[in-house]
């Protein structure tokens, strides 16, 4: 029985670490796909149109919103950010765990369209380890930096909505646990309706 793919939704604070263990999950374990968001922000350093992001302008993001090419969009910090349908279905389709990139805003919205989506919410171990890790970056300025905490704030009243949090420690047992906790989510009774369907017919014909 081909495994049908599940649409795993990440999101987090920005700083948590987010990009970091889904790149390190799809290179550690066979059968997952990452979907790659469109965005109006500027590309930071080392990263590369296509790979990180596709990087548009604002009047090419509201083309694809008129043409309905977004699983889902929201504005977080003053830019656009969206997940693109087609390669998304693409991969879903051909039993590839899909994972994303997203917002709590955009979260809830694919959550909806897609309600057997798995939402990840990755956690820092306390707050002073995430104002490090923003600063370290040096990418940002300060007034940046403090608008993100600002909206980590925020984003933090709405994570009971998330199914599993993810503590994003120590990277190695953060990737093992993303993995472990997505393996068991394929063993949950509404993500095998048809084969347990099945099941029970050839029980009815014994």
């Amino acid at each position: 029985m081909q495994k049908k793919g599940i649409l795993i939704v990440v999101s987090g604070f920005s700083g948590a670490g987010k990009g970091t263990l889904m790149k390190k999950l799809v290179s550690e374990y066979e059968g997952y796909a990452l979907s790659v968001s469109m965005t109006t922000r500027k590309p930071r350093e080392n990263e590369i149109d296509g790979r990180e992001y596709y990087f548009v302008s604002r009047e090419k993001f509201e083309e694809v919103i008129a043409s309905q090419g977004l699983i889902e969009y929201a504005t977080y910090v003053e830019n656009y950010y969206g997940t693109p349908v087609e390669y998304v279905e693409e991969e879903l389709k051909a039993g590839k765990d899909v994972l994303l990139e997203i917002e709590i805003q955009g979260a809830l919205k694919v959550k909806e369209k897609f309600p057997s989506a798995l939402l990840l919410f990755v956690m820092p171990p306390n707050i002073d380890e995430l104002k490090n890790r923003l600063k370290q970056r040096g990418t940002e300025s300060d007034e940046i930096i403090n608008k993100r905490l600002k909206r980590a704030g925020e984003e933090a009243a709405g994570i009971e909505a998330y199914d599993y949090i993810v503590i994003n420690d120590d990277l190695n047992e953060c990737v093992k646990s993303l993995h472990q906790i997505i393996a068991a989510a394929h063993l949950t009774p509404g993500r095998n309706a048809l084969f347990i369907e099945e099941f029970r017919k050839e029980l009815k014909q014994n």
